[in-house]
């Protein structure tokens, strides 16, 4: 499991031309200045050819052997040490490992290769300069590594947050779309018109919170979170919209504690759940809606009871699909909804302050 983090991390193909890279030129580098210093001298093409290829291939493996476990140091000791928090001790861990690492591959590598062709330099010379040059290439290859890592996770993480203002654009624009609803505004200024002639004290409060409903709107469109407060004041206007038209038969109960109030909630939440609690069931003066708000632990619960229009457009789900995308863009933690004895529930998780 560890190795398949890393592999999303730094692809295998990746991984495997940088080390063939590394390993076929430490080869010539080795073969090169040794010949040149005259640690041991190369007896023509073949015995060149023969070393060099020898060499890389244990290079190869060497570096794999080395790279993995180096890269399980470094996910092992993100997950347990802060950088800025714990830095000496960090540091400290990841040297020794290091170093480690470096003696143990050395000694198998050096092994090896003594087996298939012995040394004539002296083995216990040969292990030791092989455990001096692993360790300070396994200090460079730690360093290459954490680099490579920063790099990736900053890349990725440039990639995610382009791809979330992306979403959030879009999503601002349905939301925005889907809240300046002509069908609303049509039905609004519709009841209006004829509140006009009727009352005028009414009609007055009616624009008031027609215009507190749409500056909201405006307000909220740019926030990923609004507090449950602000929620529940536009909801608020939201319903005394609802019931000039529909009369007295539309009640909403609210049973929040207070100290949800600073909670958040994505914007126009309430607002969607309560547009479709009124849209999909009837309401009269025999069949009143009653919606119902309260909390329980750190979620919200809004409840409605559940009496489906006869004749209605068939249900899409798009009003749940679009509360459950808002969600996402902010949230693991997701809203469920239910069908319970006749009644409609929504569960809300709450987003915390931070």
């Amino acid at each position: 499991m560890q190795l398949n983090r890393i592999h999303d991390l730094i692809p295998f193909r990746k991984l495997f031309k940088l080390l063939l890279a590394i390993s076929v030129s430490i080869q010539l580098i080795i073969i090169s200045y040794s010949h040149y210093i005259g640690f041991y001298h190369v007896q023509g093409l073949l015995d060149f050819l023969s070393r060099f290829t020898i060499g890389s291939f244990l290079s190869l493996i060497a570096a794999l052997l080395i790279a993995y476990p180096d890269l399980i140091v470094i996910k092992f000791l993100e997950q347990k040490f802060d950088w800025e928090r714990d830095l000496l001790k960090r540091l400290s861990i990841q040297f020794i490992f290091t170093i480690v690492i470096a003696i143990v591959v050395s000694s198998i590598i050096t092994t090896f290769s003594n087996f298939i062709r012995p040394y004539q330099e002296g083995f216990i010379n040969v292990l030791s300069l092989n455990a001096l040059f692993f360790s300070v290439f396994n200090i460079l290859m730690m360093i290459f590594l954490e680099a490579w890592i920063f790099y990736i996770e900053g890349a990725e993480s440039k990639r995610k947050s382009e791809s979330l203002e992306k979403k959030l654009s879009e999503m601002r624009y349905e939301v925005l779309k889907n809240q300046l609803n002509p069908h609303f505004l049509f039905n609004s200024l519709n009841v209006l018109s004829g509140l006009i002639a009727r009352d005028t004290n009414k009609s007055q409060l009616f624009i008031d919170e027609f215009a507190n409903i749409y500056r909201y709107i405006l307000e909220s469109i740019e926030k990923q979170v609004v507090t449950v407060k602000q929620e529940l004041d536009f909801a608020k206007s939201y319903i005394f919209l609802q019931r000039i038209r529909y009369g007295e038969f539309v009640n909403l109960d609210i049973e929040l504690s207070a100290n949800v109030l600073k909670s958040g909630l994505p914007p126009l939440t309430l607002q969607l759940v309560l547009e479709n609690a009124i849209k999909h069931n009837r309401i009269s003066k025999d069949k009143p809606l009653t919606i119902t708000i309260r909390d329980f632990e750190d979620r919200i619960e809004v409840t409605n009871n559940l009496q489906t229009k006869i004749y209605r457009d068939t249900s899409t789900g798009l009003g749940q699909s679009n509360l459950t995308k808002r969600y996402k863009l902010i949230s693991n933690d997701l809203p469920e909804f239910y069908i319970v004895n006749s009644t409609y529930k929504v569960i809300l998780p709450l987003i915390k302050e931070e």
